[in-house]
């Protein structure tokens, strides 16, 4: 019996390695597509090569692909504010054209579908804990509009897929998340807090920290999206840890953890920031069993050690 193929897109990122790695582990062949303006080469360099084939290429182009493919995962997009504020026309266009050319290869291939959507989507939301009938409340022309609504028209256009082409279709909302190989300097919470800590800088805290997060490690939220692949269900499914922290409790959590000497500072709060991101994960739990194992001072201490490899 062949194996099954899996197509992933941005599969040399941050999440899109980790889920090269367990499609691996668990005897499927992946193809690992990405144009590396983001993820890198080194993220996948460890995998089995008889089990992994890398193809740089843009999905916002057309690709076509010989052979069959069982799974399509598409993971392409800058994913931190850094990145969708240095590049927010490909952000755009990642999230429109590169998902429509996904789901033509899905549609074309008989395959089925999952899209990394993101509790950015909720904007700064009016319910918390955020669970998937709520709309969002976002700003479509703000400094983060590229990726909200990018994420916004992929779940419509998946949706519209689904309906119309009848096609097996899923979309998983991503809430924070962190881990080893993740960008150092991204933007983010944990790795900015982690490396200014490293480093000995101030750590930066924006208005006075009282906005919340929860942070899911990386291997609890790729087993979510392995299990949501492969269920039955096509509807928006939140994936996360609702354990929640102000990010001034994060800050000192980090500072404690690495034993470091850097002080807090504070800066202006950015434009559209939203103040709780929590998920309601219910529907995870009654669909496929899913809840996160990993809690925060195990996956923090893992991810510390990871960024001292990086560190410099």
């Amino acid at each position: 019996m062949s194996k099954k193929v899996a197509l992933i897109t941005g599969g040399a990122g941050f999440l899109g390695s980790h889920l090269c790695e367990l499609f691996i582990s668990r005897g499927h062949r992946v193809i690992c597509l990405d144009n590396l303006l983001t993820g890198s080469k080194e993220n996948i360099a460890h995998l089995d090569k008889k089990s992994l084939e890398f193809i740089k290429h843009d999905i916002t182009k057309p690709l076509k692909l010989a052979g069959k493919i069982d799974y399509v995962l598409h993971f392409a997009s800058p994913a931190s504010p850094v990145d969708y504020a240095r590049h927010p026309i490909k952000t755009a266009k990642v999230g429109s054209l590169g998902t429509h050319n996904a789901l033509g290869i899905t549609r074309a291939k008989k395959a089925r579908f999952i899209m990394a959507s993101t509790s950015e989507i909720y904007g700064d939301p009016q319910v918390h804990p955020q669970v998937e009938e709520y709309w969002g409340n976002v700003n479509s022309i703000g400094p983060r509009s590229m990726y909200d609504e990018a994420k916004r028209f992929s779940e419509a256009l998946t949706m519209a897929y689904h309906r119309t082409h009848k096609m097996d279709t899923k979309i998983v909302r991503i809430f924070n998340t962190y881990g080893e190989r993740m960008q150092i300097q991204d933007g983010r919470v944990v790795p900015n807090f982690i490396y200014q800590a490293l480093k000995g800088r101030d750590i930066t805290v924006y208005g006075e920290g009282k906005q919340t997060r929860s942070f899911c490690y990386v291997s609890d939220l790729i087993e979510g999206i392995y299990r949501l692949l492969m269920s039955d269900y096509n509807l928006p499914v939140n994936i996360g840890n609702p354990a929640e922290n102000t990010i001034l409790e994060f800050a000192k959590i980090i500072i404690k953890m690495t034993g470091t000497k850097s002080k807090i500072v504070y800066k202006p709060i950015p434009v559209d920031d939203p103040k709780q991101r929590c998920p309601d994960i219910t529907k995870a739990g009654k669909l496929f069993g899913w809840e996160p194992k990993v809690n925060l001072e195990e996956g923090i201490t893992r991810t510390i050690k990871y960024f001292k490899t990086k560190v410099k």
